[in-house]
């Protein structure tokens, strides 16, 4: 096994954008993919969502079932899909090229873009209220508009500076966030004990009218989303494992201990803070105000680097998304440009909508178009057996034509049409305050957008696929035509 990198090449700007990266260069191990899914999660972007189901009228082990058994069931399908840039050697989005063609794989480029997008804005949102509501119990600082503009742009800033160096800073720098955040909330399981009870935060009952409606729309919105958000994220780090130096199944189960427990210590401990603030209407005020004086130096510094570290891989994933879907822009440049959309939508989610509403619609409703990209492209990987043909894959990116995943004019039109069908039936099946699909009256008004979707693209993907065998490297397709 080579040694690490030197210390330079660790923190150096990243060279590689979406480009297969050489074997030589893959230095990555299944460590570092445990420790970067726990270290990048261990913020309030992530915790806030343990506050969802306290949020929707549950008590608190109904609240905690719900999330384990949505985490647990969102893994199973989401980490296999680690092994598909680890046989690539390049980002999901670009893998998904050879069951959607190498124009086709833009699906995954856009709902990559808008899932990291979301998340990135969700994680700077709360992560910017940690930062001024300790500082204004602390020492009086205001705690109006002005102030949150100005964390926000500086909690930004910082972020995509980390994104923009990449991997191998982010890779560090989660490994510490990860330790810190895990002693954070141990102070703070003992600072909020005393305030803990189990019973409803709020009065006005079950957000959708009785028990088991709210506690599936919590086992999506607060359980699924969460595996869910990493569909097309994965393959940023399991690109720079070597399958000549580590197994599938090394990769397979970091990538689960990663994802079960660095979703569900955050979540549950934003659970327990927020039956113990007894948070209804917000969570992140509520945390601060119930808060012992001493937790709040902790909180403060977990506002700002748990914020960086979330943010950061969730910006460079945008930036790689960003580079597949416009390669003329260079990673950098795509990384700036999108972390300046996720500031627009932080200042959107502050100053103009409402917090719970906002955040379980865009979960659910990105749930509902991502779960058919990825049984697709799952599906793709077991037909042809891992083996991938990575020049052809990048057939788009060097703006060039052909190759034996060019299909139609560049399109895999069975895969887009059972991707467009499974997304139809997810969104007339999601249940969200701000949206209500027609597809309720048929399900007992229960959420079941996750399922539905799942089990819709899978068959009419496998039907559309019958007579037509998956496209198998053989030799260099020399049909590749250069700058058409």
């Amino acid at each position: 096994m080579p040694p690490d990198p030197s210390p330079a090449a660790r923190v150096g700007i990243e060279a590689h954008g979406v480009d297969t990266i050489p074997d030589a260069d893959r230095t990555g191990r299944p460590r570092d993919v445990v420790g970067i899914l726990l270290g990048s999660n261990m913020c309030l972007g992530v915790v806030i969502f343990g506050w969802l189901p306290a949020s929707f009228g549950l008590e608190f082990w109904p609240a905690v079932t719900s999330m384990i058994a949505g985490t647990l069931l969102g893994t199973v399908l989401v980490a296999p899909l680690a092994l598909v840039s680890l046989k690539t050697g390049t980002n999901l989005s670009t893998s998904s090229g050879g069951h959607f063609g190498v124009r086709g794989r833009l699906i995954g480029s856009v709902i990559g873009l808008l899932l990291s997008l979301g998340y990135a804005a969700l994680t700077v949102w709360t992560g910017g209220a940690a930062v001024v509501g300790p500082l204004h119990r602390l020492f009086g600082l205001p705690d109006g508009g002005v102030s949150y503009s100005v964390t926000y742009a500086l909690l930004a800033v910082l972020s995509v500076l980390v994104a923009i160096f990449g991997y191998h800073l982010l890779t560090r720098m989660s490994k510490w966030v990860a330790l810190g955040t895990v002693v954070l909330m141990a102070a703070g399981v003992v600072g909020f004990a005393d305030q803990f009870q189990t019973g409803p935060v709020t009065d006005a009952g079950y957000l959708l009218g009785d028990f088991w409606t709210t506690w599936a729309l919590s086992t999506v919105a607060a359980g699924l989303s969460g595996p869910i958000a990493f569909i097309t994220l994965l393959g940023d780090y399991s690109r720079y494992v070597s399958p000549r130096r580590y197994s599938a199944w090394q990769v397979f189960a970091a990538t689960c201990v990663g994802m079960v427990f660095g979703l569900l210590i955050p979540q549950l401990f934003g659970s327990f803070t927020a039956y113990a603030a007894r948070a209804a209407d917000d969570y992140v005020g509520p945390l601060v105000a119930a808060a012992p004086l001493w937790f709040l130096l902790p909180l403060l510094l977990n506002g700002v680097f748990g914020t960086i570290g979330n943010s950061g891989v969730l910006i460079y994933s945008m930036g790689l998304d960003l580079d597949a879907i416009v390669p003329p822009l260079s990673r950098v440049k795509a990384t700036v440009l999108t972390s300046v959309l996720a500031t627009v939508l932080v200042f959107l989610g502050y100053f103009v909508w409402d917090a719970q509403d906002a955040v379980t619609a865009f979960v659910l409703l990105l749930t509902a178009v991502g779960t058919p990209w990825a049984v697709i492209t799952l599906i793709g990987f077991a037909r042809c057996r891992g083996v991938y043909d990575p020049d052809a894959l990048q057939v788009y990116n060097r703006r060039s034509r052909g190759g034996i995943y060019w299909y139609t004019g560049g399109w895999n039109l069975r895969a887009a049409a059972a991707w467009a069908l499974g997304s139809v039936v997810g969104l007339s099946a999601v249940d969200t305050a701000l949206y209500k699909g027609p597809l309720l009256a048929l399900t007992g008004g229960i959420d079941l957008s996750f399922l539905l979707a799942a089990a819709v693209t899978a068959a009419a993907y496998l039907l559309l696929n019958i007579g037509s065998p998956q496209p198998m490297p053989r030799e260099p397709d020399v049909r590749v035509v250069a700058n058409v």
